[in-house]
């Protein structure tokens, strides 16, 4: 990761904003991205529903270099005022070419992901509606939360109830609810503009 962001230094920088798409026609077409500040959603393009959730330090849009067709139905927008830095998809190629340790980690973020789709397919199959809401808070909370005062982890609030739903498979509605059981139970407490749980949860 350290590599990666050192190679950010020395690409094409963009400011986006809040809520904006990173690929708005001919700009930053057939490109990788390195996100240096903020956070992405992926959403599919064909049901318009939210596919994964990319973190500051990380690359997306690298479907492009081993499917280029399967990469149009992806779209990236800002959940937060990010920075990103973009390479031609050609030239990565040459770059990974060039340099092992990059091909191997960028096919090793690739892994990752599909491990990830794979983990929400396994658990649409197995565990109910709840289970996956409640889990998938947890989550969030370890990847994108810091720890708070009394002990538990804070995070930035960046999903809707509908993006929340996508990722688990399950309606708003029933996200809605199970967030606010949550709350009332002690769990976790949030409002728009953060998420938190306590140390025991």
């Amino acid at each position: 990761m350290s590599n990666m962001m050192s190679i950010c230094e020395i690409l094409e920088m963009d400011n986006i904003e809040k809520g904006q798409s990173i690929i708005t026609d001919d700009a930053h077409k057939d490109s990788v991205f390195f996100l240096k500040r903020g956070s992405v959603k992926i959403v599919n393009t064909s049901n318009n529903t939210v596919k994964y959730i990319v973190k500051q330090g990380n690359i997306f849009g690298e479907l492009g270099l081993y499917n280029k067709e399967a990469a149009t139905e992806e779209v990236p927008y800002a959940l937060e005022d990010c920075i990103i830095c973009y390479i031609d998809s050609e030239e990565m190629e040459r770059l990974m070419k060039k340099h092992k340790s990059l091909k191997n980690g960028i096919l090793k973020i690739y892994g990752l992901r599909i491990r990830k789709l794979e983990r929400r397919l396994h658990d649409l199959l197995y565990k109910d509606s709840s289970t996956r809401i409640r889990e998938f808070i947890s989550d969030y909370l370890e990847e994108f939360g810091t720890k708070h005062t009394e002990g538990g982890l804070i995070a930035k609030n960046l999903l809707s109830h509908k993006d929340v739903a996508n990722l688990t498979n399950t309606s708003r509605q029933t996200v809605s609810n199970v967030l606010s059981t949550m709350r009332k139970g002690g769990l976790i407490d949030y409002n728009a503009q953060f998420i938190s749980n306590n140390n025991q949860s």
